[in-house]
């Protein structure tokens, strides 16, 4: 009788790379990358903050299929998962404004999906990469984060700790399960992603300026907009996920990917008026107005890389200037 397993083994060509998530921003341009390699891909996506249009241009691919549907409701999940050479799980909720609007959906989404994934990918001994978030640094004060600080996680009633909170328990799931039964996963904590495809829907602050610029209307800037952040390219993202899944040495550890040059928001919107030739002016919008009570914000959120580098012998490099025009382009 031919086990699931050997069944696998010789099944070995037709193999394919999941992919959650895949319909959403990082995940198409993660899916354009893995085809172009010569990769089969599934995407499993249920289309609440993705979209089949970010897939359009490998939309007739043969090596693509395209699955609508939750995780956990997935009725072929097991045997996909089985058959899979590897999976990137980027599905989660995104967004601040998501996170702040509907907290129950964000943590069910998070904690629930994560955990009827990774151990299904456990039983397959799958190589499984978690996209995790910055957000899990929490209230930090320090000038940069590293993979090993402590963790300042601020109090359950605002919604946004919620979220980080959720993604660091993806963490140590994913990590036990690397420990405990030999799962060769990574984990990635991503800064700030931006680039074509990327939706201002859901609180994304470089569309919602792009737009607005574009349109000649006010960019509203939240806070008192000296708030700094560090942006990088999705496609060096996608770059550095596709070296950290294939990297051996990188498994069971947490790594670092973002841009290192810091930006004050207020800075960000004045640069995308110049950018785009825009007459549209800034306006401060206080927290609580744009948000729900009880939001609070980081003052900065500065990645420290030097472990990425020395993994993959890479680090994300596009300059802002090139990121917002391109970018631009695709709005």
């Amino acid at each position: 009788m031919k086990t699931r397993a050997s069944s696998r083994r010789k099944s070995k060509n037709d193999r394919h790379v999941l992919v959650t998530g895949g319909a959403g921003f990082i995940g198409s341009h993660l899916v354009e990358r893995l085809l172009a390699g010569g990769h089969r891909v599934v995407v499993m996506d249920d289309l609440s903050t993705g979209s089949l249009d970010n897939l359009k241009t490998v939309s007739g691919h043969a090596g693509l299929r395209v699955i609508q549907a939750k995780i956990s409701g997935c009725a072929e999940l097991p045997d996909l998962v089985e058959s899979a050479s590897a999976i990137y799980h980027l599905a989660a909720a995104v967004g601040v404004a998501l996170v702040i609007q509907s907290p129950i959906h964000t943590l069910e989404t998070n904690l629930h999906e994560t955990e009827v994934l990774v151990k299904l990918a456990a039983q397959a001994r799958v190589p499984f990469l978690l996209t995790s978030s910055s957000e899990v640094y929490g209230k930090s004060e320090k000038p940069s984060f590293s993979e090993d600080d402590d963790l300042l996680i601020g109090p359950p009633n605002h919604s946004r700790w919620g979220y980080a909170c959720s993604k660091l328990m993806d963490e140590f799931l994913v990590l036990a399960y690397a420990r405990e039964r030999d799962l060769p996963a990574v984990v990635v904590r991503l800064f700030n992603v931006v680039g074509p495809r990327q939706t201002g829907r859901y609180g994304m602050v470089l569309p919602r300026f792009i737009a607005a610029a574009r349109r000649g209307e006010s960019l509203k800037v939240h806070g008192d907009g000296h708030q700094t952040r560090c942006f990088c390219s999705v496609s060096d993202v996608v770059e550095a996920l596709t070296r950290l899944q294939n990297c051996a040495a990188a498994r069971g550890q947490v790594f670092n990917v973002g841009g290192t040059d810091e930006i004050s928001i207020l800075e960000l919107a004045r640069t995308v008026i110049d950018l785009l030739g825009s007459n549209s002016r800034i306006e401060l919008v206080p927290y609580q107005q744009a948000y729900a009570p009880g939001f609070e914000d980081m003052r900065q959120r500065r990645p420290a890389v030097e472990k990425l580098a020395g993994a993959i012998a890479f680090r994300p490099t596009t300059p802002l200037r090139d990121i917002i025009l391109t970018t631009a382009q695709a709005i």
